[in-house]
């Protein structure tokens, strides 16, 4: 089987780094091309990355020389690691001249017509590609987001339990500084303490799980209709963040209820198929 070949933006991240790991001998998809910085563009990546990850960068990747934002590139299927500053502008440009970019930035979350996916939640949301490139006037391009690292779990968790219909939900968070990325939160202000607050997150979980939970309805998503609230909260753990989730479900089901819908839940049939797609969901 021929791979496609991908590119990855922002490849000499944190996030970045974990794009490639995670892409390394994979049965579909070759890391052919990397873009970072300024600063970085034509030195190897070796030359150019400090790997924060376990082990070294896989020894394709490493030869590879590093594009510039600005470069064209000849890879369909492009993954952002970008920050969102800068992910606005330039995913843009790569979907309207044709790429099909997977971005793991905020930038364009929240637009109408760009699916914020789950696969094993919100599947059919991808067809919103269609009204995308209507909309746009693009033809082969395409902009998918996944969601916050923190929105996901608690999605994830609410998912089997729309049956039951949650009409409130309250969530505190104990986020790892690992998702602050590299260098991450001074030291002298995480080390010993909790810090409580997270610029940006709170808001980032009242309206993203509203959407991944929404119905697609015609050319648009219809929000699940949620009062939410959320705080978020550093604390000096490297990986793993901890969700507290309070909801209030209209149809009060049993405990009994609960965990067999969170053991049962599988998600569309299709996503079984994906080659990292787990058996169960939620563990």
């Amino acid at each position: 089987m021929t791979k496609l070949p991908v590119a990855i933006l922002g490849a000499t991240g944190a996030v970045g780094q974990r794009f490639i790991q995670l892409l390394e001998n994979h049965p579909w998809f070759e890391i052919q091309e990397v873009v970072a910085s300024e600063r970085s563009a034509s030195k190897t990546y070796a030359e150019a990355v400090n790997w924060v990850l376990d082990g070294s960068p896989p020894k394709q990747v490493a030869q590879l020389v590093v594009k510039a934002l600005e470069d064209e590139l000849s890879s369909p299927l492009v993954f952002s690691a970008l920050p969102s500053d800068v992910a606005r502008e330039v995913e843009l440009r790569l979907a309207s001249a044709g790429h099909i970019v997977c971005s793991n930035a905020s930038a364009h979350r929240m637009a109408p017509d760009v699916p914020l996916v789950i696969p094993e939640v919100n599947a059919e949301h991808i067809e919103l590609i269609d009204i995308q490139r209507k909309k746009r006037g693009w033809t082969s391009g395409a902009l998918i987001t996944n969601s916050n690292c923190t929105s996901m779990p608690v999605t994830m968790a609410l998912a089997p339990l729309l049956i039951f219909e949650p009409t409130h939900l309250n969530v505190v968070s104990m986020q790892a500084i690992s998702g602050a990325g590299y260098p991450g939160v001074p030291s002298y202000d995480i080390l010993d303490n909790v810090i409580p607050f997270i610029k940006g997150e709170e808001e980032k979980l009242v309206t993203e799980p509203a959407k991944m939970l929404g119905k697609l309805v015609g050319d648009a998503v219809l929000p699940l209709p949620l009062i939410a609230s959320a705080a978020c909260n550093r604390v000096p753990v490297v990986d793993g963040h901890l969700v507290n989730i309070a909801v209030t479900l209209a149809k009060r089901p049993s405990l009994d209820e609960i965990k067999a819908v969170w053991q049962n839940y599988t998600g569309s049939s299709i996503v079984r198929q994906l080659p990292s797609a787990p058996k169960h969901p939620v563990i």
